[in-house]
Order: structure tokens, then C-alpha cells, then sequence
């Protein structure tokens, strides 16, 4: 393994001397967020944001308040040291790495809720997880004050709600979205695949493959209903053994499309079980115009 020689500061005061001076200097920085394990998909967003800032502060934090009490918060992956080495590599300037301690002091009891956009989907399915996403971000934000800050669009409707409180509580951060990185079969990269044994591993590698077939099929004026259906059947023959939604939205605000094909730029997304492991993927459905007689 590469040794890492990437400075890491702990605290907030530590950060924020780094991120002055880069200011002083007329250097424009930004930020990458993460809760590590990283991989390839992580790497693309480090270097997304050094292009597009000269300065570039990865944070690593597993986050305790965007997992429920029956999610895998106590053996979620960790490995601080491989992470700084990753970054180091990829072209990160320092490492944020605090401790629960340093974010959630005792007596910390501000939260962040977004409306709207945070409501179906994942909101429905995980009710306590956006609100523990927009306030860890928000204080990361705040803590930083980058010029940027990068996340990956595996996590799209996480975006949309990044977006949105950056919007409605004036943080003057631009949120960029990188691309999701895949594995050779499709699989989006994703630190919780290492869940997955060999067997779930293949199933796994379906979901993609079978949601870009749903993609084409709307963008050939699929009806919306249809479509949605017919995924369903071809992800539970696939072998997957829950699905908590599969649903075509508005790609802006996430709401349901108002006609019954994608006539505006929308989105596929999906969330899927192989055994113990939770899947999320999405696409991109470009529009196709509406006939005049369509209803």
C-alpha cells in the first residue's frame, strides 16, 4: 500500500486555519464528503473537485444520525489509513477526519429537515435518514466554507436535498454531482458491496443492466405505469429478494411525472435487497415530446 502523507486535522478550528490561509491566498478550495471505505467512485469525485478548485479537503465521518437503530452503523467498513492513502493519490490537500465528538458535542440538539424533495423515496422508506444527511452536511459546509463541495450521483436524491438546503438557508456553496463510477458489469461502486457474498454479488450486477433496458423502453414512450411494473417483475426474477421502490420521477424536484410517458427530463431510480444488502441505483430518462393529442 501507498503510505499516506496527507495532513489530517481533527477539529474544527484546525480545519478552518487550513481553509484561511488557502483564502488569503486567493485559493479556491472545495469539498468532498464522505463516511470512507473509499473507492474508485470517491477518487473520481477528488478529482472532479481539483479540477474545478485549486484546493481540495475530503472529510471522513460515519455519520450516526442517518443510520436507524437496526442499520449497520457499529460494522459499517473503516479504514482511516487506507483512506488517506486513496486521496492522497487521487490529489487531496488534507483530510478532515473528527471525532462524534467534534460534529455532536454534549448538548447538541439542532437538526435540519428538508421538505419536499426528501420525502418520497428513500424519505419513505428510511423516515429518519435525510434529516441526519442535512444536518452533518450542513455543518460540514459551514465548517469549510468551500467554494464547492462534490458528491457522487449514485446518491441522486441525496443531491437534490444537498441542493436544496445550500438554496434555502443561504450557504454560499455550489453543489457539484459526479458521475456514478461503475464496476465492469454495471454495478454502481458503492462501499456496502463488500456485503455481498459471491452468489449475491452476480445477482447484484443485474440491476443496472436491467434498469437501463427500463430507460430505453420510456424513452420509446414505455407508459410510465408499464415500465414500473415491468421492472419490478424482471428484479424479483433476477433474483433480488425485496424491492423498496422503483418509481420514474421529475429529475428536478423529484415529483411524479403529471402524463402518462416521460415527457421532461426525468429520472428511473431503485432500491433493491440481495439477501442483507440494500442496493440504489438511478438513471437518467431523456424526455420524449408529447404528441398534441396525448392526454
Amino acid at each position: 500500500m501507498i503510505e499516506s502523507r496527507l495532513p489530517i486535522v481533527r477539529t474544527v478550528a484546525d480545519l478552518r486555519s487550513v481553509t484561511a490561509t488557502w483564502r488569503r491566498e486567493g485559493k479556491r478550495f472545495a469539498l468532498v464528503p464522505t463516511m470512507g471505505a473509499l473507492h474508485e467512485g470517491h477518487l473520481s469525485l477528488v478529482r472532479l473537485a481539483r479540477a474545478r478548485a485549486g484546493r481540495v479537503v475530503a472529510s471522513l465521518f460515519v455519520n450516526p444520525r442517518q443510520f436507524a437503530a437496526h442499520e449497520d452503523l457499529d460494522i459499517y467498513p473503516r479504514d482511516e489509513a487506507g483512506d488517506a492513502a486513496l486521496l492522497a493519490s487521487a490529489g487531496c490537500d488534507i483530510l478532515f477526519a473528527p471525532a462524534p465528538g467534534e460534529i455532536y458535542p454534549p448538548g447538541f440538539s439542532t437538526s435540519v429537515s428538508v421538505g419536499a424533495v426528501s420525502e418520497p423515496l428513500e424519505g419513505a422508506v428510511r423516515p429518519h435518514f435525510f434529516g441526519g444527511v442535512a444536518t452533518v452536511v450542513t455543518k460540514l459546509l459551514l465548517q469549510a466554507l468551500p467554494d464547492i463541495a462534490v458528491f457522487g450521483e449514485k446518491d441522486y436524491q441525496q443531491i437534490l436535498v444537498i441542493k436544496r438546503l445550500a438554496r434555502d438557508l443561504d450557504i454560499p456553496v455550489e453543489i457539484i454531482g459526479g458521475e456514478t463510477v461503475r464496476e465492469a458489469d454495471g454495478l454502481a461502486m458503492s462501499s456496502r458491496n463488500a456485503y455481498l457474498a459471491p452468489a449475491e454479488r452476480a445477482i447484484a450486477g443485474r440491476l443496472n443492466a436491467i434498469l437501463r433496458e427500463g430507460a430505453l423502453a420510456l424513452e420509446r414512450r414505455r407508459p410510465i405505469e408499464t415500465a414500473e411494473a415491468e421492472l419490478k417483475q424482471h428484479i424479483v426474477a433476477a433474483g433480488f429478494s425485496k424491492i423498496d421502490y422503483v418509481s420514474v420521477r421529475d429529475a428536478e424536484d423529484l415529483t411524479p411525472l403529471p402524463h402518462a410517458t416521460v415527457d421532461r427530463p426525468a429520472r428511473l431510480l431503485a432500491a433493491a435487497w440481495v439477501g442483507a444488502t440494500r442496493l440504489i441505483d438511478n438513471l437518467p430518462v431523456m424526455a420524449t415530446p408529447r404528441a398534441v393529442n396525448d392526454v
